[in-house]
């Protein structure tokens, strides 16, 4: 793995782009495109299912001779109403051209032919609270397991508040032995409100071989190949993050870490 930390490539066009090779792993990709108004992005999907997820702004989307005219109503990300999303399967292709400036995630991992193109958000999309205190957080469910919208991809979005914690207690979903665990590779793509913020993302492992902290900044992105991945954001600053699992099953079952499972047991009650 080249490196779990990826800033963004350049301001504007694709900012990132990451393969399942560049990442080191088998199953998730993920790109982003920043667009003005009348840019253009394209891309075949080769032998991946994509899910577009409109960030912000407006865009035209279209997959080979289907069109799904202008789509997006949330023109800032925390504004956090449940996001416009377009679902392109394997051997396929989509365009998209900004009708305003626009965000726009693709998140991919690879397709079985199991679902036709079609919107699947906002209409469809859940959104729940979860947790407690310092570690409530907003979710909206873009593409979890209870939505049969997909053949491998497991797409979330997560707003943090001021000076909380998310993705905590710490859990990890690094073994595939269902129902117990899953392997899930994932991807997180950061955003801070004001802009100018900064979040810590730490991705360890119970025996050390994987233990590093993160700083992370505005469209930064974060790979969690394994182990244990919280994230905090200091008081004065809203975390976002847009999340992409993908593994041999598409099911989302994790352990949380022994030392801090006390949290989770206690807050469910």
């Amino acid at each position: 793995m080249k490196g779990m930390l990826r800033r963004p490539a350049a301001p504007s066009g694709k900012v990132h782009g990451i393969t399942p090779a560049d990442a080191g792993w088998s199953y998730v990709g993920f790109g982003l495109y920043r667009l003005k108004a009348g840019e253009r992005a394209a891309e075949p999907t080769g032998n991946a299912e994509v899910i577009l997820v409109l960030v912000e702004g407006r865009a035209l989307l279209s997959s080979g001779d289907l069109d799904f005219g202008e789509l997006g109503d949330r023109m800032d990300v925390f504004e956090k109403a449940p996001p416009h999303c377009v679902y392109i399967p394997d051997q396929s292709e989509w365009s998209a051209t900004a009708t305003t400036d626009c965000t726009l995630a693709v998140c991919s991992a690879p397709g079985a032919g199991g679902h036709s193109a079609q919107i699947i958000g906002p209409a469809g999309i859940a959104t729940v609270t979860r947790g407690k205190g310092g570690n409530t957080r907003q979710i909206n469910t873009i593409a979890m397991e209870e939505r049969d919208v997909a053949d491998s991809l497991l797409v979330t979005e997560v707003f943090t508040p001021p000076g909380n914690w998310s993705s905590y207690p710490p859990h990890r979903h690094d073994e595939d032995n269902y129902p117990e665990i899953t392997y899930l590779e994932e991807t997180y793509y950061h955003r801070l409100n004001p802009s100018q913020g900064y979040g810590h993302q730490r991705v360890w492992t119970e025996d050390g071989s994987l233990d590093q902290t993160m700083t992370v900044h505005d469209h930064d992105v974060v790979l969690v190949p394994k182990g244990y991945h919280p994230c905090g954001v200091p008081w004065g600053y809203e975390m976002y993050y847009l999340n992409v699992m993908a593994g041999p099953m598409r099911k989302w079952r994790f352990r949380n870490h022994p030392h801090h499972d006390w949290i989770y047991e206690r807050d469910r009650d």
